[in-house]
């Protein structure tokens, strides 16, 4: 499982290397931790200034759209299609011809002046629909009129997010990792400093809501100027020639924002004609999306999903419905869950959202791996490497169990410990603590099945093939999470709702797990499944460390809990001979690391 890294001489040359890999990684941990962090400092100036109250109610039911808007557009929808699509087209570019048309200037060009202006429209339309789309969101909802008010300033973000994920996907494909990973520590920047700036007695939450639109402006002004660098790059450093600098030339920094540095996966590659990550996708020449052919393309070419003549547009669609129907019904979670908590007492919204923000963490880092690794694995398909693409997808995803499962077993451990020291302060008072944090410990049980829905529906869109298995097993799990949610919130409340949500995402994860044979990446369920089971079991009995330590002095329960957690998942992931772990510690062990710098 913990297969290590090709040699360098054995590396294909699309292929970026092993120290480029672990320093975007570290690049993008930094940075994601970073805006974790300001996320905290929003939610708990939130939680001081506006409580937990009707109010607060009413903006999160607004600030459903950008939440939905994001995971559409910047963290499964955009990414998933135009990841795969960009490395095709860049596959594409090391063989074309010089004098021909740039693949990737030509995918730029088709799709995304289509894409901002269907998102400019429907900004507008949410903008004047705003009154109907509130009630459906929330019925019963005390305020109703502010939460209107909130919605029409948070929809710009249906725009701005559809240019940010633009921007995400485009760059992390040519391997520019930077300004990808610091968008949301411009996103919560906006809204902290909106927050801090509009007269709380005057603007009320909606300086909350003008701050999400600030927050969307600012992703795409950090991302724009790379790329247009990077389109506007002279011929002959995209193509390879005297101007791109490689892997260990004089004078390379090594830098990962760097043209034509070691972070770009854009250098010349080998591609069978209609291999595995060109099946007449986006980025195929005269294939249905490609935006250089006419709409009456070639007849008979390999991978073409139509006859002659029809329309690449409808061609496009076929590959993004798949993409654009999962989605959807993931961030249907929130949906479902804003909804069922509309009718239950004031502040059961505010709950489930502070709960589901700090129990979400630990996923958000583990997923880290997954967006950095992704542009690999999409290459590796785009070349025909399938075992490089299973050997990096099987390693990122053990991993990223291993970092989900100890945050998650410190958040069952020490919630109390965690919500006080986070948000007990102003508004916010013990009753909201002692809500939160039950609601977070359910929260919690969920977390290995998120992180698992979001490593693996990577590998199922990494060869931009119209899969719509992973969008059927999250439509269900939404499902079982609406029908269960339904007939817990009235017993149980939030708690009802929170378990209702971990229940259904862990049958997504495990529907995803039980279909791999369907996709590109030929990934080993059984032996997954095998490895993730004994990280399960480890982190059951870290969990109980954890909370015997939390019971210490409450400055100190936290940092002890996580301490007491850390060694006991170590300790019996060891002796349970769980994956991953062991080659943990061997690579961290400092004399290991020393004997191999001296050799």
């Amino acid at each position: 499982m913990a297969a290590r890294p090709a040699p360098e001489a054995d590396r294909p040359s699309w292929a970026p290397s092993g120290r480029l890999l672990a320093r975007a990684a570290a690049l993008t941990a930094a940075l994601t931790a970073v805006g974790a962090l300001l996320g905290l400092v929003r939610d708990q100036l939130l939680a001081h200034t506006f409580g937990a109250g009707t109010g607060t109610d009413a903006f999160l039911v607004a600030w459903t759209v950008p939440e939905f808007a994001a995971t559409l557009l910047i963290e499964d929808g955009m990414a998933l299609v135009l990841v795969p699509a960009f490395a095709a087209a860049l596959t594409r570019r090391a063989t074309a011809p010089p004098a021909g048309p740039d693949p990737v200037r030509a995918l730029v060009g088709a799709t995304l002046p289509k894409a901002a202006l269907g998102a400019g429209v429907a900004a507008g339309l949410l903008v004047l629909t705003a009154p109907l789309v509130v009630p459906l969101l929330a019925p019963g909802l005390p305020e109703r009129q502010l939460a209107v008010d909130c919605t029409r300033l948070t929809a710009t973000c249906l725009l701005s997010f559809a240019l940010a994920g633009y921007c995400s996907a485009a760059l992390r494909a040519h391997g520019r990792y930077l300004a990808p990973a610091a968008i949301y520590v411009a996103y919560n920047t906006g809204i902290i400093t909106a927050v801090a700036l509009l007269d709380p007695g005057v603007w009320g939450v909606r300086a909350a809501a003008a701050g999400v639109a600030a927050g969307g402006v600012l992703m795409v002004l950090i991302q724009a100027p790379v790329l247009w660098r990077r389109l506007r790059a002279p011929a002959d450093r995209r193509r390879g020639g005297s101007g791109d600098r490689r892997p260990g030339a004089p004078g390379d920094p090594g830098g990962l924002a760097d043209p034509g540095g070691p972070g770009d996966l854009g250098g010349p590659a080998e591609k069978r004609p209609g291999g595995l990550a060109d099946p007449g996708g986006l980025a195929d020449p005269g294939g249905p999306g490609d935006p250089s052919e006419p709409a009456d393309r070639r007849p008979g070419r390999p991978g073409d999903r139509g006859g002659p003549g029809e329309p690449a547009v409808r061609a496009v669609l076929t590959v993004l419905a798949p993409v654009i129907v999962f989605a959807v019904s993931r961030q249907s979670q929130v949906l479902v869950e804003r909804f069922l908590a509309a009718p239950l007492p004031a502040g059961a919204i505010s709950h489930l959202n502070y709960a589901q923000k700090v129990a979400q963490l630990p996923m958000v880092l583990s997923l880290m791996l997954c967006t950095v690794s992704f542009p690999v694995v999409a290459r590796a398909l785009a070349a025909g490497d399938t075992e490089t693409a299973r050997r990096r997808a099987e390693r990122d995803l053990l991993l990223a169990g291993v970092i989900v499962l100890v945050g998650a077993a410190t958040v069952v451990a020490a919630a109390p410990q965690i919500v006080g020291l986070l948000f007990q302060r102003g508004a916010f008072d013990g009753a909201d603590t002692a809500a939160t944090a039950g609601v977070m410990r359910v929260y919690a049980l969920g977390l290995l099945g998120q992180t698992l829905v979001g490593a693996l529906v990577r590998c199922y869109f990494s060869a931009s093939r119209p899969l719509w298995y992973p969008a059927a097993a999250m439509l269900g799990g939404i499902a079982l999470t609406a029908a269960a949610g339904s007939a817990w919130a009235g017993p149980w409340g939030a708690r009802g709702i929170a378990a209702a949500n971990a229940l259904g995402i862990t049958l997504t994860a495990a529907l995803l797990l039980l279909g791999l044979r369907r996709q590109s990446v030929p990934l080993d369920a059984r032996r997954l499944a095998t490895g993730l089971a004994r990280l399960t079991a480890a982190a059951a009995v870290a969990t109980a460390a954890g909370r015997w330590c939390a019971a210490g002095p409450p400055p100190l329960a936290v940092p002890l809990a996580f301490a007491a957690v850390t060694v006991a998942f170590t300790a019996t992931a060891c002796a349970l001979r769980a994956p991953v772990v062991p080659d943990l510690i061997r690579s961290a062990h400092p004399f290991r690391r020393l004997a191999k710098a001296r050799s």
